[in-house]
């Protein structure tokens, strides 16, 4: 039986999420990837019981992580009878709903049958009663936010969630989100946009400003950008690389030799501050604190335990920032 290590949290930093009482770690594990049958289970428990004594409390799903969909939250379920049920009230754990999970035209999107349905799919994976945070995964352009924003609150009321979240919208349909929320008293929780150093969107569109002026936490996702800041492209392309095998998210074209000098350039300026490129591309979503937490994958635990190393150094002079956007924003 899995024991917990007994100092897990003496360096993993916390941060509260908005203006609410909950925190969450500075690194958190997502299970996009990794948690499928295709993998084998012995390794993601071992990640999964590496990050827990490391201090990462926070495990991210949704409804169509695998693959196959609903793979990575029996994968959690698996887990969670075997190593964790002792510790269900220090953990974390999220979910979404949005994109595909099943034929016909209840499937996805944002309607209240299909939002409140995945949400029990995804409790009956898990073999929970709740999660801590429910997201509606992208906004629907065809169904009212209300009644999106509804069914999350109805989430709540239920037991079925203590928070709400959102994630992939834009500032102005996350302001009028928390104002309907608000008006139904179940406060937006969080935003999880995709934010890096290659993707500064958050940023440049402001919704990293909205967040802040409703004072909403924020968790980026895809903060090494596919793997492209992980350093794993720094000498050309691997054979099991994610670019190799022309994945929709990532594909060998992205390589141009422009961006692999970039890439070599963030990693000297890595180098220089004692720090892989990915342990850098992470304080960097971190800086500053404006953002909650930062979403890290992980295909071992040595993958893990490297980007958790990340968090040692979370500070950037104004030297380093202004070199890091000279060539990351080029």
């Amino acid at each position: 039986m899995y024991t917990a290590h007994p100092d897990r949290y003496a360096d993993m930093p916390y941060r509260r999420t908005g203006r609410s009482g909950l925190k969450l770690p500075a690194l958190s594990l997502g299970l996009w990837h990794n948690f499928g049958p295709d993998r084998p289970v012995e390794t993601q428990r071992a990640i999964l019981r590496r990050a827990f004594d490391l201090g990462v409390t926070h495990f991210d799903l949704a409804n169509n992580y695998g693959p196959p969909p609903g793979s990575a939250e029996s994968a959690l379920g698996e887990a969670l009878t075997a190593d964790f049920a002792p510790y269900r009230d220090e953990l974390v754990i999220s979910t979404k709903a949005g994109y595909l999970m099943w034929s016909g035209p209840y499937g996805e999107w944002g309607s209240r049958k299909y939002l409140l349905s995945s949400l029990d799919q995804s409790l009956a994976r898990m073999g929970l009663d709740y999660v801590d945070i429910f997201y509606s995964h992208r906004p629907d352009p065809e169904t009212p936010l209300e009644e999106t924003m509804g069914a999350l609150h109805s989430a709540v009321q239920q037991g079925k969630a203590l928070y709400v979240g959102i994630s992939n919208y834009s500032p102005e349909q996350t302001r009028e989100a928390a104002r309907i929320l608000g008006e139904l008293g179940t406060p937006l929780l969080i935003h999880q946009p995709r934010y890096s150093m290659l993707d500064r969107r958050p940023e440049e569109e402001g919704l990293l400003d909205a967040l802040d002026e409703l004072r909403i936490g924020s968790i980026a996702y895809s903060p090494l950008e596919q793997g492209l800041l992980t350093g794993r492209y720094l000498n050309g392309i691997p054979e099991d690389s994610r670019a190799a095998s022309d994945s929709p998210f990532l594909n060998s074209e992205a390589l141009t030799e422009d961006l692999v000098t970039r890439l070599r350039t963030l990693a000297d300026i890595a180098k220089g501050r004692g720090q892989t490129l990915a342990q850098m591309a992470l304080a960097w979503v971190l800086r500053g604190g404006r953002v909650t937490s930062a979403l890290v994958g992980a295909s071992s635990p040595q993958q893990l335990e490297d980007s958790v190393a990340a968090v040692g150094n979370l500070h950037f002079d104004a030297e380093e920032l202004a070199r890091i956007d000279e060539v990351a924003k080029a």
